[in-house]
Order: structure tokens, then sequence, then C-alpha cells
């Protein structure tokens, strides 16, 4: 037969076809399962850069501080406030009407109350004031929480007129401090500290004389004399460890007087170096110039040496202008815990008290507010006919242009 093969040909055929099997997908012993390839290695993952921790800031804290006058209360004044009333009392909020808004922009508002505030007391007016307590509850309700109350008519009604008095801040809110006062020597490291938006601020007061009334006997409080300059220096100096802010008022200078005199730039250079930050002059019932002072220690210590009358009833074209104190207390807490305070941005806004002849209708305006035809309608051209709209602004810029705010003289020049 033809078509067989030798035995060694077979052999090799076989041995040909094991071989391509074994290369053929699907040949091997493995036949019936997929081959898959080795995964691929994972991609290595790149570490995220730390992010950068910020740098710790400064925390920085502002008060805004007002400053206002001598609040001087004559019997024109309680008359008006008692026929608003018919007799059932008393209504002084009309005389503040349009300044009252002001106040509510600050933090902390303070004011030198002239005269002794009393519910026990019959009113009385010059030489010696008494002044019905509802002054003092119409003050605070237009934002004044700190009063100072050393002054040359704080004596005006001996003892009992400082227990009646003490009587009647008993009755008013917590927030409402006072200053200037002290039941006698034992008390005299009681100093008045506020704090607001965790800012603490400390306040003194001292004044010139009391009208050649020594301390009566038995009197429940004292002041403390600007002759006493150990004593000042003491509870200045006290004060600057109990608080951030020291502020001083100083009940001085000659009436009627624009003039600083050189014995007052050396007491408030005096009460700088000794600690105090912000000074403020009353008394004179006439605006006065302002001051920047370099205390001891590097500090920049601000005084104005006479803020002028708020609301009265004098009978002199000057004490119809008086000027209100707004400045910024700035502290600053570095990261490292060192804190640093400053006195900002200080600006004296004219006011003008303004009456009708006779004393009639008193009442008070800002001088942004106050046009020729009120000044020409005041009362006080009775006796002084050259007072005028023009008038106030001269002695303005006599006094305080530094920080006067000039834009509010253009326009009412223009």
């Amino acid at each position: 037969m033809k078509w067989k093969k030798p035995a060694k040909q077979i052999c090799l055929l076989l041995a040909a076809a094991l071989l391509c099997c074994l290369l053929l997908p699907g040949c091997s012993a493995g036949a019936g399962r997929a081959v898959q390839a080795p995964a691929p290695s994972p991609a290595p993952t790149a570490t995220p850069e730390p992010a950068p921790t910020p740098e710790p800031q400064p925390e920085v804290t502002e008060i805004r501080f007002s400053a206002t006058g001598d609040n001087l209360i004559h019997n024109g004044i309680y008359d008006q406030a008692a026929r608003r009333t018919d007799g059932n009392g008393y209504d002084f909020l009309p005389c503040y009407e349009h300044v009252r808004a002001f106040y509510e922009d600050y933090d902390v508002n303070w004011i030198n109350q002239e005269t002794l505030l009393t519910d026990r007391l019959a009113p009385s007016t010059y030489p010696c004031f008494s002044t019905p307590g509802q002054m003092g509850r119409d003050l605070y309700s237009l934002g004044f929480r700190v009063f100072s109350l050393s002054n040359n008519h704080t004596y005006d009604k001996g003892a009992d007129g400082l227990a009646a008095t003490g009587e009647f801040w008993d009755t008013m809110p917590q927030d409402a401090l006072t200053c200037g006062l002290y039941a006698g020597p034992e008390d005299y490291g009681n100093i008045t500290v506020q704090t607001v938006k965790g800012v603490t601020i400390a306040y003194l007061a001292y004044t010139e004389h009391t009208n050649g009334i020594p301390t009566p006997q038995n009197a429940p409080v004292n002041v403390i004399y600007t002759s006493e300059t150990d004593l000042m220096r003491q509870q200045i100096e006290q004060a600057r460890g109990l608080a951030d802010f020291v502020v001083v008022s100083l009940h001085w200078g000659v009436e009627g007087s624009h003039t600083i005199a050189d014995s007052q730039r050396q007491t408030a250079q005096q009460l700088a170096d000794w600690g105090a930050d912000l000074i403020l002059g009353t008394h004179p019932h006439v605006v006065r110039g302002t001051e920047w002072l370099t205390a001891a220690d590097g500090r920049r210590a601000f005084v104005a040496y006479s803020l002028g009358n708020f609301l009265n009833a004098q009978s002199t074209p000057d004490t119809m202008i008086g000027a209100v104190l707004g400045c910024v207390l700035r502290k600053t807490t570095m990261p490292d815990g060192e804190v640093i305070t400053e006195v900002a941005d200080p600006v004296l806004y004219p006011v003008i008290n303004h009456y009708e002849p006779h004393y009639a209708n008193i009442r008070l305006y800002w001088l942004s507010d106050y046009t020729a035809e009120l000044a020409q309608s005041h009362g006080v051209r009775g006796e002084y006919p050259a007072f005028s709209l023009e008038y106030i602004q001269r002695v303005l810029r006599d006094n305080i242009n530094e920080y006067q705010p000039v834009a509010w003289l253009e326009r009412q020049a223009g």
C-alpha cells in the first residue's frame, strides 16, 4: 500500500504536530482558561506639600470714645423742663434733640456734669447749683455712661448736698459710672474702671478749686485738688497698672479765657509722664486748644485744654460755643502677648448752645446744622449784636482749627 509511511517518519510527524499544539493558543496544558497579562504596577502617589501655617496676626480692638464739656444747668433750663410736663416732673430731652444721634455712634460717652443732681433737694441756680435728678436719667437715655463730678460747684450744697447726690447716683443703673468723689483717704485706691469689648479704661477727675468752700464737715465724700500732686501721681500710676487706658479730667483755668497757661501745659506733661493717655480740660466755659504730648515711656497722650460749654444759660457769646471730642482708643495685642495702646484720630466737633430772647427754648445744635438765620435769632445778640455764624467760625479757627472738621466751616461759609 503506497500510502503507508515508514515508522521513523511517523514519529517525526507526531513530534512536529505536538510542537505546533504547544505553540498555538488554546493548545497548552491549560487549554480552556484565558491567559491574563500581569496587572501593571500602580503609579506612585505624589505626597502633597503641607499647607503653610498662617502667621499669627495681631488682635486689634477699637473703642469709639466721646467727651463732652460743661453741662451747666441754670434755672432757665429746669424751669422750661418743668413746664413741658405741666409741673409733674421734668423733661430735659428736647434740649438735646438735635445732637442725640451723634452719641449713638460711640461705645463710650463721657461728660462733665457741672451741677449736683438730686431727687431730694429743691432745684437752685447760680451761684450754688442743684439740679433735678431727671437730668441724669435723661443724659443716661442719650447714651452717657461716665460722669465726672469733680468741679468748683461740687460743694455748693454742703454735706447734705453731697449726701443727696450720692443717693441719686445709687438709684442709677450699674453701668452709669461716676468719677472724682472719694469717701476719704481710705477710698483713694478705689479707682473707677470700665470694661468695654474687653478693653479697660480707668477714670480720674480733679478740680483746681471749689469756689473757696472747704470740704464740709461730716461730708460723705470729697474731691481731690490739682494742688495735691503726690496723690494725683499715686492714683494715675495705680490706674496705669489697672487698665489699658487712663482718662484724666482736670477742672481748671480762668473762666472765659481761651489762653492756655504755661502751668497747665506743665501739669498736662506731668500727667502724661505718670500714665495718663487722655486729658480732658473743663471749667473755662469756652473752648481752648489741643495738643499731643510724648510721655516719659514714649507713649503719645492727647490733651484738650478746655471743651467749653455744653447745655447752659450763660450770657456771653463765647460761652455759647463748645466742642465735643471724638477719638479712638485702640488696643493691639501682638502674637507674642505684647499689648500696645494708643489714642487715635481725635476730632473736636463744635456744638452751639442756642436760645431765643429772654433765654427761651434753650437747646443745642451741631455747627454742621447751625445756620446764619439761627445765629441772627440768638438771644445773646441782645447784649452782643456781633454774635453771628462768622463770629462762631472765627472763634473756632483761632482756637481749635487743627482738629476742627474744616469742611464744615467751608460749607457754612460758602
